[in-house]
């Protein structure tokens, strides 16, 4: 780690929810600390977990538990359709394909695919949709084993699984390896000039190895023998990146949105250190607001909840120190981590059924990124007198 970009003290990996039983257990926690090379810019945790330890076969973050994403997967499958001629001769491969959120869509399109997906509750999850899935972590050697099996693909997407690998290289060396000579790459990631520019420091978490503006992700994959050509803007995760990329010596043109984005990280400070030196006041700033809320509502006898036991909301409860005296329940859509506790925080995870029975004062959206789903989801709260709350870029109350 040459400069410190921010640290976050210490916390348990933010997907390592815990059941009654572990309340009792010692817990797992790491330093969270982010650092940024001066030379290709590439910001990254400070390992001390392996990809093993915090995708195991209790990970419980289903894709599908969006509305809103799913519709992006969807428009995105039937725009690449389109885009790229895929048909029933070609063939789409999908790394970290968690529950088959996406690659349903190829399949009842006719268009062959495969998933690539290391947990075995999603890989399950996406079998009994149909979805033939390869249980394994991506890299280098798989790529080539794949590609050497007939498993060639036309089209390889990585939806936000880009941050999650330790070893960036070896993965898009990876891409290259299994993609045809004519195919395209296509990977999302929260694109960290939003991150620094909204103060978005609960993105941080064990599980994100990388923090990559396109700058860094340009130079990976020329590393690797790709090429970027083309990139788009997303709202998703609170700003992110859809990057295209081929084989160096493909015919294909790079588009101008490149040079645009990379002329805007340099205008932004990304190739400035002092601009990574300033954020961890940022950050402390954010934290010491969204205390001193839950303190005065403490204080005043009103009731708090907050809705979306994500990893988000785990580097935030943690950072700040908050337990159940502050915030009594989160509430999560997802089955699989209902009747669960946070990492870190012990605070249990219950079915969005009980808000209405409960009716808090104020309801606190966590996964800051989806507020306007879930205030529609939660409508009828509204009406009870309940106000939503917001930590991220700065505290909101509406």
């Amino acid at each position: 780690m040459e400069h410190l970009f921010l640290d976050l003290g210490f916390a348990p990996p933010s997907n390592a929810y815990l059941l009654p039983g572990d309340l009792r257990r010692p817990e797992k926690y790491f330093p969270l600390k982010v650092g940024v090379c001066h030379r290709c810019w590439l910001v990254q945790t400070e390992d001390y977990a392996g990809a093993e330890e915090l995708f195991d076969d209790q990970y419980a973050y289903f894709s599908s538990t969006s509305v809103g994403w799913l519709e992006h997967a969807r428009k995105f499958s039937e725009s690449s359709i389109g885009r790229f001629r895929l048909d029933g001769d070609s063939r789409v491969v999908e790394v970290a394909s968690n529950d088959g959120y996406l690659l349903k869509n190829y399949l009842a399109a006719g268009v062959p695919c495969l998933g690539i997906e290391p947990t075995a509750s999603t890989a399950a999850f996406a079998e009994q949709l149909g979805i033939p899935v390869i249980r394994e972590f991506f890299g280098e050697t798989l790529g080539a084993r794949l590609a050497a099996e007939g498993y060639a693909a036309d089209l390889i997407v990585g939806n936000n699984v880009l941050a999650h690998v330790p070893e960036i290289n070896d993965f898009v060396r990876g891409f290259r390896r299994l993609l045809k000579p004519g195919g395209t790459v296509s990977v999302e990631f929260p694109h960290l000039m939003r991150l620094i520019e909204e103060n978005q420091f609960d993105t941080v978490y064990h599980e994100h190895f990388s923090y990559l503006s396109l700058h860094a992700v340009s130079s990976v994959f020329a590393a690797a023998g790709l090429r970027v050509y083309d990139v788009e803007e997303l709202p998703t995760h609170g700003g992110s990146l859809r990057v295209f990329a081929c084989h160096q010596e493909s015919h294909l043109v790079e588009q101008p949105s490149v040079a645009g984005i990379l002329s805007r990280e340099v205008s932004a400070g990304l190739l400035t250190i002092e601009t990574y030196h300033q954020f961890q006041e940022r950050a402390d700033s954010v934290k010491n607001g969204f205390l001193s809320f839950l303190l005065e509502q403490k204080q005043a006898g009103l009731s708090v909840a907050a809705y979306g036991g994500a990893a988000k909301g785990n580097t935030l409860l943690n950072y700040a120190g908050v337990k159940p005296d502050l915030l009594p329940f989160v509430c999560d859509r997802a089955v699989a981590k209902q009747g669960k506790f946070l990492p870190g925080s012990h605070i249990p995870i219950l079915s969005p059924e009980v808000l209405a029975a409960y009716s808090p004062d104020f309801l606190i959206i966590l996964p800051w990124n989806i507020a306007r789903e879930v205030e529609e989801q939660m409508s009828f709260l509204r009406e009870a007198g309940t106000k939503f709350v917001t930590a991220i870029p700065q505290l909101r109350i509406w």
